[in-house]
């Protein structure tokens, strides 16, 4: 049954609840295909994000197969490049800061907890900076998920065209929990903006914003054991009467 987009209440509001807590950042994914016809879907939901004005500012490049795995490689050899030669961190820079320039707690140490948890599961002792490397690396094969995604605003845009990609995102995210596929939103590309964007076929109008893997995740894979936990409400809201 289809409802009105002003009607007062979901269908299921449940199942609303669980596709957003039961979203995760999966790190290990099944090479069963996405179908074309589904992601368009996602794509077509998501859509539905506010933004300013209704500019509608995100683009996405949606990679998959030979695409896919030729930018996997390019990236992954600039990767290993960058480690062997500190120097290419002039060539690869963000074009903008998503991490502050400086940490101060709460934040240092959430981020902190973050790294060291998941090392930790995964047997990454400290100092062991070949396997941070290769881990770090699985961001650049997307965690083997069959789809990447890239996406850009304008950059004549300002900064609030952030928070509509950031909503954008979201309704990304969710709307794949309920079709059972899991994601894993990657800043972690943007250091290599000059690598994707020509791959994609961006134009240079554009500004490389994050990308995401998409896919099933792997339910045998003990990373995907890993859960990062939240602040209470009452730790981040201020009640006003």
């Amino acid at each position: 049954m289809n409802l009105p987009a002003h009607t007062d209440t979901a269908i299921d509001p449940a199942s609303v609840d669980h596709a957003i807590t039961s979203r995760m950042s999966a790190r290990a994914f099944l090479p069963q295909p996405v179908p074309r016809d589904l992601l368009t879907h996602l794509l077509e939901v998501a859509s539905r994000a506010p933004s300013g004005t209704n500019t509608q500012p995100w683009k996405v490049y949606v990679l998959q197969g030979a695409s896919r795995n030729q930018l996997v490689d390019k990236v992954c050899a600039a990767h290993d490049a960058l480690r062997t030669d500190p120097s290419l961190a002039e060539v690869y820079k963000e074009e903008y800061d998503y991490y502050p320039r400086q940490w101060v707690s709460p934040y240092i140490d959430r981020r902190r907890e973050n790294g060291w948890s998941l090392y930790g599961l995964l047997g990454i002792a400290k100092g062991d900076k070949d396997r941070m490397h290769q881990q770090h690396q699985r961001n650049y094969r997307f965690f083997d998920a069959p789809v990447g995604l890239m996406f850009t605003v304008d950059k004549i845009m300002g900064a609030g065209s952030l928070v509509d990609m950031g909503m954008f995102l979201q309704n990304i995210m969710v709307a794949a929990r309920g079709h059972g596929l899991h994601t894993c939103p990657q800043a972690a590309w943007n250091g290599f903006a000059k690598i994707i964007l020509p791959h994609v076929g961006a134009g240079d109008n554009e500004m490389l914003v994050c990308g995401m893997a998409l896919g099933y995740a792997d339910p045998a894979d003990p990373v995907n054991s890993f859960h990062t936990p939240r602040e209470p409400v009452a730790s981040f809201t201020t009640w006003l009467e």
